[in-house]
Parts: structure tokens; sequence; C-alpha cells
């Protein structure tokens, strides 16, 4: 392969890897029916992750009906979700197996 066909490709491949470190991240843990935060400020308009931590001795389930996500995950267990650009707003998000307890909202600003 010639150089002037490489250096397009190592541009690309560049400009992935910028766009991927620039993917905001947030933290939310579960601890048997606490949040911690139970409310996350997020950008409005722009993809983010949210980082998932089971802390607790019991089963958790992010959920958020509003946004149409859902993830479980056993005790000690991490995981993550990422969410397209959203609209400014309030979403609500729940830990299914704590529904009394863990209720949250994600502040998007």
């Amino acid at each position: 392969m010639r150089a002037r066909h490489i250096l397009p490709l190592l541009a690309l491949l560049l400009a992935g890897t910028s766009h991927a470190e620039e993917l905001p991240v947030f933290r939310l843990e579960l601890n048997d029916g606490q949040l911690k935060p139970a409310r996350l400020v997020v950008p409005a308009g722009k993809r983010f992750k949210i980082e998932i931590f089971n802390r607790g001795k019991t089963p958790v389930e992010f959920e958020s009906l509003q946004l149409r996500k859902e993830k479980v995950l056993a005790p000690g267990a991490q995981s993550f979700v990422v969410f397209n650009p959203l609209s400014a707003g309030e979403y609500k998000f729940f830990d299914e197996f704590h529904m009394a307890t863990a209720q949250g909202v994600l502040v998007v600003k």
C-alpha cells in the first residue's frame, strides 16, 4: 500500500479515537435500595455513558421506561449504558428490584 493511501486511513483512525475519548462518563452506584447519586446531571445534545456499579449484596436493575434502557447486574458487578443525545429535560430511572427506595432522575441540561 502506498503512503498516499495510508495517510487518509491513519487520519480516519485517529479521528475515531479522539471521538471516543470525548464521550462524557458518569458514575452511578446501586447498593441494596440506595442510589448514589440519585440525581445525575448530563449534557443535552451529546452522547454520554453511565457506568453502573452494584455495591450491594442483592441483584439490581437500572431501568428507565422513558429512555427505554435497562441493565441487570449481579452483586459486585459493574457495567455501563451508552445514551444517544437527549433533549433537555428530566428522565426518571430506578432500580426495579428496589423500586420502593431506589428512584432517581437524569437531568439533561
